[in-house]
C-alpha cells in the first residue's frame, strides 16, 4: 500500500460503509474505499484506480478523489487555517493537509496560497513543507532572455536574493542586489528574464517593464471601491471569508493593496471604513 500515491487495487469485498480493496484478491492487508466514492459500475474482482491518504483518525483509507499533490511533488495550495499547531491547505481532498510550523520558510495566513510540496512525516502521516522546492523545481523552461515571465515567490535569502517559481514549475530568481522588501512569499510576479544560466535555472528583474501583483491588486481594489460609492464598508480586519468574498483577494493581497493606495494617499482609513480621497 502505497500512502500519497495512486495506485490500482481489487475489489475484494464489500461492507455496509463501503468496500474494501487490496493488491490481490487473497492479500491480507486490505484498505476501505467509502461508499459515496465507490464507482457505480465497479464489480467484485474488479480494479480501481485510487489514492491512498489517512483520515482524520489517522486510519489509511483509498478516494478516487485527485489531490493537487502526490507524494513528492509540488504546487500551489490555499491556506484554509492556521491554528496552534500549525496551517491546513486545501489539497481537494475530504481532511485538510497539514503544514507544521516547523516546515514552514515564514507564517502563512488565511487565504494565501502558497508553494509546497507532499511527504510523509515519522509520524507516517502524509504532510506538506514549503522547504526544499529548489531541488524540485524544473530547470528546462522554454523563456529566453528579455522573456516577461510570470512566477510565485517561494523563498528568500540574503546571500542568493529572491527565489520563483515560473509558471509554478520553473527555477528562477530575482538576485540579492534587487529590492524585494515589498514582496511576500505567494506573491505573483511578472519579471523580465535578464539571463538564462547553463544548467538552465533563469535570473529576473522586476525592473525596467516588469510589474508586480501588488500594482494589479490596487487598480482591482479602487474599481471595487468606486463600485461602492467611494468608500468601502470594511477594512483590512475583516475575516479573509469577508475579503474573498467582497474582492476575490487574499487577506495578505488586500492588505498590500490597500497600503499600496494608502501611501499613494488615494484612500483614507477611518471608522473601520476605506474611503476614496
Amino acid at each position: 500500500m502505497k500512502l500519497g500515491e495512486y495506485q490500482k487495487l481489487y475489489y475484494v469485498k464489500k461492507v455496509e460503509f463501503g468496500i474494501y480493496l487490496a493488491e490481490d484478491m487473497e492479500a491480507e492487508e486490505r484498505v476501505l474505499l467509502p461508499a459515496k466514492q465507490v464507482p457505480q459500475d465497479l464489480r467484485l474482482g474488479d480494479e480501481v484506480c485510487v489514492f491512498l491518504y489517512k483520515d482524520s483518525k489517522d486510519r489509511l483509507i483509498a478516494t478516487t478523489n485527485k489531490p493537487k499533490l502526490t507524494l513528492g511533488g509540488y504546487g500551489a495550495l490555499t491556506v484554509k487555517e492556521v491554528t496552534k499547531i500549525g496551517a491546513f491547505l486545501d489539497w481537494g481532498l475530504e481532511k485538510d493537509l497539514f503544514l507544521p510550523y516547523k516546515e514552514m520558510t515564514v507564517r502563512p495566513q488565511a487565504g494565501d496560497e502558497i508553494l509546497v510540496s507532499l511527504y510523509i512525516d515519522k509520524s507516517e502521516r502524509l504532510c506538506a513543507t514549503m522547504k526544499g522546492l529548489y531541488h524540485l523545481l524544473r530547470k528546462d523552461s522554454p523563456y529566453q532572455k528579455e522573456d516577461v515571465v510570470s512566477g510565485r515567490v517561494y523563498e528568500f535569502s540574503d546571500n542568493f536574493g529572491t527565489f520563483v517559481a515560473v509558471d509554478d514549475t520553473f527555477s528562477a530568481r530575482i538576485p540579492s542586489h534587487e529590492d524585494h522588501s515589498h514582496l511576500q512569499i505567494g506573491d505573483v510576479i511578472e519579471a523580465k528574464v535578464v539571463a538564462v544560466k547553463e544548467d538552465g535555472k533563469l535570473d529576473l528583474t522586476l525592473r525596467e517593464k516588469a510589474y508586480i501583483q501588488m500594482d494589479a491588486d490596487a487598480e482591482k481594489l479602487m474599481e471595487i471601491i468606486d463600485s461602492y460609492a467611494g468608500v468601502l464598508p470594511f477594512t483590512e480586519k475583516a475575516s479573509p471569508e469577508v475579503i474573498a468574498r467582497e474582492t476575490g483577494l487574499s487577506k495578505n493581497a488586500f492588505k498590500r493593496a490597500v497600503g499600496h493606495l494608502y501611501k499613494e494617499r488615494r484612500i483614507t482609513l477611518s471608522d473601520g471604513k476605506i474611503r476614496k480621497v
